[in-house]
């Protein structure tokens, strides 16, 4: 076999315009164009929903905070997986990178393509819901550009990521504007949907429901964390991470309440419960035979999030096997391309396979499920260490009560819904997590069959033409 390379590493390619385009750019997505309809469903008011969505972005800059003191304090790419692994141990990690790697990445990916797939297609069929099998074939072929292009470039991606950002700002931006327009033209608007008196009529007292519209919010929110993912990647990532984070969350947060306030200000509660494709109705009241564009812009908002979580998405297997918990192969990069391309190939697989068998609505419920659980457990270790090692150097300190908050907020999420109104569902989802210890004891403890595994890596590696990649640090 020829010599590998010596010393191949990722570069550091992702500048603070690019981490901001990471944050932003995955966090403005499928979920404001497809989640204010749930959200609105579950609480039954305008104004429970508006808070809902506030709070959504208060929660997601508090945990944000809290992922940037531990990626300043453990700067390397992964995420979750890295800090669980490096304060508690190997089997947490474990469990981490399986949610990660099994769950939650891949059923976020799947709910961002089928969103891309419904507004894409709405042109074609007017009047009336696209054939599921469409949806799914269009949705299996956004994934599959997108990581065609992850793989080729990383440069690449991140322009693709820039580029996609800009475009779905203006598309934002465009909604927000509309908005205020139809309040100046209109001021019976503020009397019926947006009045403080009248707006929480009718709001439901369920922990259930409030729950489930809290799901559905910080799904839209999703990507405050996926920097993190790519810390290695980061130039200067001690002062571009807490920047871009805090830069990238409030951006958002300020988009998603004004957006949310103008869907309200042309359209009555009930036709935004009711419609498939909140961006495309409001387009068609406000734009009238323009509307079609705000589908475009919904399509193309999804596809710049669905490129930016597959890029940080594979780095965490990339990572995970990089210390032993997956397949050497997966911890390689491409030997010209210096991208993680088996960790991508594979990222994508799985993706694809949730995507066959899902709907959005439930895809995302259970994604939020498992992942408030371990965004609980990571952020504890913010408290761990302030406890265990004070003394460890910190570039950036977050005030030591965000965490308790983000904590207690992931404790509500995660039992308030089973509790109120238990489903079979989240049982198998726990009993899926808690079989990887069938995994993780003979092949990761004591390393069975080590020689077919030896062989099978080399293989792959001749055929994928990949080599071990050093650490960033």
């Amino acid at each position: 076999m020829e010599k590998q390379p010596e010393g191949l590493k990722i570069k550091r390619e992702i500048g603070l315009i690019g981490g901001i385009s990471i944050v932003a750019g995955t966090m403005i997505g499928s979920g404001i164009f497809m989640s204010p309809q749930f959200v609105l469903s579950y609480v039954g008011s305008p104004g429970a929903s508006l808070l809902v969505w506030a709070l959504s972005g208060v929660l997601s800059m508090f945990a944000a905070l809290c992922y940037t003191e531990l990626g300043t304090i453990i700067s390397e790419s992964g995420g979750d997986y890295i800090y669980v692994l490096r304060i508690y141990g190997s089997l947490p990690a474990f469990f981490a990178a399986l949610n990660l790697i099994v769950l939650s990445k891949p059923f976020g990916l799947a709910a961002m393509s089928i969103s891309i797939s419904e507004y894409a297609l709405v042109p074609f069929f007017p009047g009336c819901a696209p054939p599921q099998f469409v949806v799914k074939c269009a949705a299996a072929g956004a994934i599959l550009l997108v990581a065609t292009v992850n793989c080729l470039n990383v440069r690449l991606a991140i322009r693709v990521q820039v580029v996609f950002l800009v475009a779905k700002v203006l598309g934002l931006t465009i909604i927000v504007v509309g908005g205020i327009v139809a309040i100046s033209q209109d001021s019976r608007i503020i009397m019926d949907n947006l009045n403080v008196e009248t707006s929480f009529v009718g709001t439901g007292t369920s922990l259930s429901t409030f729950g489930m519209a809290f799901y559905q919010g910080l799904w839209s929110f999703a990507g405050w964390y996926n920097l993190n993912f790519v810390t290695e990647e980061l130039k200067r990532p001690e002062v571009n991470l807490p920047r871009a984070i805090v830069i990238g969350v409030s951006l958002v947060t300020v988009l998603y309440l004004l957006v949310n306030v103008s869907y309200l200000s042309v359209m009555t509660p009930n036709e935004l419960i009711s419609s498939n494709a909140v961006a495309v109705t409001w387009g068609n009241k406000v734009l009238g035979s323009w509307g079609w564009i705000m589908s475009i812009a919904a399509a193309l908002s999804a596809f710049g999030s669905l490129n930016g979580s597959l890029f940080t998405g594979g780095r965490i297997m990339f990572v995970a096997a990089r210390e032993g918990h997956l397949p050497d192969i997966l911890s390689m990069a491409h030997v010209h391309r210096l991208t993680p391309s088996p960790s991508l190939i594979f990222s994508t697989t799985i993706a694809l396979v949730v995507l066959m068998s899902g709907d959005f609505k439930t895809i995302v419920n259970y994604s939020s499920f498992t992942s408030w659980f371990f965004y609980a457990i990571t952020v504890s270790g913010v408290i761990y260490l302030r406890i265990k090692k004070p003394d460890l150097p910190r570039p950036y300190k977050v005030f030591i009560l965000l965490p308790v908050l983000v904590i207690g907020a992931s404790i509500f999420l995660v039992l308030v819904p089973i509790l109120d109104n238990p489903q079979i569902e989240y049982l198998y989802v726990v009993l899926f997590l808690l079989s990887g210890i069938l995994i993780y004891i003979p092949f990761i403890h004591y390393k069975v069959c080590p020689g077919l595994s030896t062989k099978l890596t080399v293989l792959l590696q001749l055929f994928l033409q990949v080599a071990p990649a050093e650490k960033n640090v």
